[in-house]
């Protein structure tokens, strides 16, 4: 079990890292492209966050265990909207976070949206590739909706080459990002199997909290500089693309599963927070209590899903 828990977190490890380097050097090979810098913020960096829930989702469903792709979504959404949010809330010196007008008329109602979507299309325990097309159809009107209101057709004011580094580490980091998705779900499977517990509940606990650790650690930061708010449209954003991309595109490839141990407690509690969530900021803020009821919110959450509750 010890050379399993570790294989998990070096595996973890540089599936996370790869991601990082990957979407860096992608960012900018992206700007020398001319792209506009909303338009790598919203594509490239958008999804390189997201890089290690869709690889290994992917990696997962070709391994015949599609159950880790929905409990690493609902996991992760839980993670992001409560512990994250909570956790950036709680530690921020300027209370409280004040969110803008974009995060009120774009990623809050897509947010909901892609909440009681994927809790449609999980209801009945599995995803199928025409549900799967839905889902990604939907994440298309979200993208073109941010570039249009985000002004797509300006252009980077300057246009640095494509430099070979970048181009290599893209290539290394690829390979990267396979082989450690690879070893995350194969030493997922073994824990879950060394711990007796469905696989699914291994994926939405500690698979989850792995994936979105850097997330957590750059929002500690940025809340500790007065910066929180600018971590929200990340956080909510991810959320959109776990929901619709990370589900969608596992069930396109073939087929996602939503076992019973997910589908009721966990589908419903991550649906309920995501309108929780929009019922609370209404007021364009999120003060240092509701950040406090989100992280206990979040304990509960574990709790019940590992049966400790």
């Amino acid at each position: 079990m010890l050379l399993l828990f570790l294989t998990f977190i070096a595996s973890l490890a540089l599936l996370l890292i790869s991601a990082r380097l990957f979407t860096g050097a992608a960012e900018r090979i992206g700007l020398a492209l001319g792209l506009s810098s909303f338009m790598v913020g919203v594509i490239i960096v958008g999804v390189g966050t997201s890089l290690p829930e869709l690889v290994s989702g992917l990696v997962s469903v070709s391994q015949g265990v599609s159950e880790i792709v929905s409990g690493n979504v609902l996991g992760a959404n839980v993670s992001n909207l409560l512990l994250i949010l909570g956790v950036s809330t709680v530690f921020s010196v300027l209370r409280p976070v004040y969110l803008g007008e974009a995060y009120i008329a774009i990623d809050l109602h897509f947010l909901v949206g892609s909440a009681f979507v994927l809790g449609v299309v999980m209801f009945d325990g599995v995803v199928g590739r025409v549900e799967g097309l839905c889902l990604l159809a939907v994440y298309g009107v979200y993208v073109a909706y941010l570039l249009k209101e985000g002004g797509s057709g300006q252009k980077s004011e300057t246009r640095p080459p494509i430099a070979g580094r970048d181009l290599l580490m893209v290539g290394l980091c690829a390979v990267g990002i396979y082989f450690g998705a690879d070893w995350t779900v194969n030493s997922l499977q073994g824990l879950a199997t060394g711990l007796g517990v469905p696989t699914a509940i291994v994926a939405v606990t500690i698979l989850a909290l792995g994936t979105t650790l850097p997330e957590l650690v750059v929002s500690i930061t940025a809340a500790r500089q007065g910066k929180a708010s600018l971590a929200v449209g990340n956080i909510l954003g991810s959320c959109v693309f776990n929901a619709l991309v990370v589900v969608g595109a596992g069930a396109v490839y073939g087929g996602v599963k939503a076992p019973p141990e997910l589908t009721g407690f966990a589908l419903p509690f991550v649906v309920g927070s995501a309108l929780l969530f929009y019922l609370l900021v209404q007021d364009r803020r999120i003060s240092s209590w509701e950040g406090m009821l989100f992280l206990l919110m979040y304990v509960l959450f574990v709790l019940e899903v590992s049966g400790l509750a």
